[in-house]
């Protein structure tokens, strides 16, 4: 879905999963420094959207899903997961309840797949869910904006800032009123710097919670009766998971950023060493320079000096071995 403000002065658009709003709007460096200090908006309007409703929609999504959401008091935001038989992460959702409908973000292109998910499981609860994508655009304001909330709006408010489902039709004119607009490059700088995963990036086919830091925030383990919570379970409890997410400082004299999927190696081990891990996502850090995360393997030293393909790289640790 294209959005509309696309068509703003020096949009430049995004790639891949991202595609259909702006990666930046000209000035990359500047566009972070605004978001950092809590101004400007992030056009998210790509994202999915789906909703639930019913006297039963707590506590029928407490049942599906890794977070305890039966008793989510109106308005508090939360983050859940929907894992495969064998513990895999399938969905992310990113929720908040307005009294009367729970509201959830999702990563592009997955709101189909959960939605068939959701109907499949309805059998006779009193709920309904919905694809309300076309309706409704995801809008992110930082951390201490001051920007006013269009009346009506529903908000979801996290310390990374407030997540709007606002109306759709509403897009372009709400930029008018709220810019500057900031492209999801400087977005995705802050979530890197904040060591937050996302699903398609940090995840692949065989990625469990635990291997990102995704147990507390995303992951209740004070429950049960969810699809996958064995694995969350014998994991939390008798091992350890078999990767973990690290935080990535690159050596800054190097031109091009390593992409998503480079290959991590040992830098004593030299180029043709064995692979210990992969980037996951690299950006370019208005002070910071160029950072990434990645997957590792649980046991790499936590002060082995590591290449990711030819550019050396320090970790910081983000899930402890």
């Amino acid at each position: 879905m294209k959005s509309p403000l696309l068509s703003l002065p020096g949009a430049v658009p995004a790639e891949g999963v991202d595609e259909g709003v702006a990666a930046h709007y000209g000035d990359l460096f500047r566009e972070q420094r605004a978001l950092a200090e809590g101004t400007g908006f992030v056009d998210l309007s790509h994202r999915g959207v789906v909703s639930v409703t019913g006297d039963d929609r707590l506590s029928w999504l407490h049942l599906l899903l890794t977070q305890h959401v039966s008793d989510l008091p109106t308005g508090q935001a939360t983050e859940a997961l929907i894992l495969s038989a064998h513990g895999h992460i399938e969905h992310a959702l990113y929720l908040v309840d307005d009294g009367t409908t729970v509201w959830a973000h999702v990563e592009p292109g997955t709101q189909g797949p959960l939605v068939a998910y959701l109907e499949s499981m309805k059998f006779f609860n009193r709920v309904e869910v919905a694809d309300r994508t076309d309706e409704f655009a995801v809008v992110h304001l930082p951390a201490g904006s001051i920007t006013e909330v269009p009346e009506g709006v529903v908000v979801r408010e996290t310390p990374y800032g407030r997540d709007l489902f606002l109306p759709r039709a509403d897009l372009e004119s709400y930029a008018e009123k709220s810019g500057p607009a900031v492209g999801l490059l400087a977005y995705e700088a802050l979530r890197v710097e904040h060591h937050r995963p996302r699903l398609g990036f940090e995840t692949d086919h065989r990625t469990i919670p635990h291997e990102l830091g995704w147990i507390g925030t995303a992951v209740h383990l004070q429950k049960g009766c969810y699809r996958g919570q064995e694995t969350v379970a014998r994991v939390q409890n008798l091992g350890k998971p078999p990767r973990r997410l690290v935080f990535l400082h690159l050596d800054g004299s190097e031109v091009h950023l390593p992409p998503a999927g480079t290959d991590i190696r040992l830098a004593d081990e030299g180029p043709d060493g064995r692979k210990i891990g992969f980037v996951t996502t690299s950006v370019r850090h208005h002070e910071l320079g160029p950072v990434a995360l990645a997957l590792v393997k649980r046991n790499v030293p936590l002060d082995a000096r590591l290449v990711a393909d030819t550019t050396a790289a320090a970790q910081e640790v983000v899930v402890e071995p």
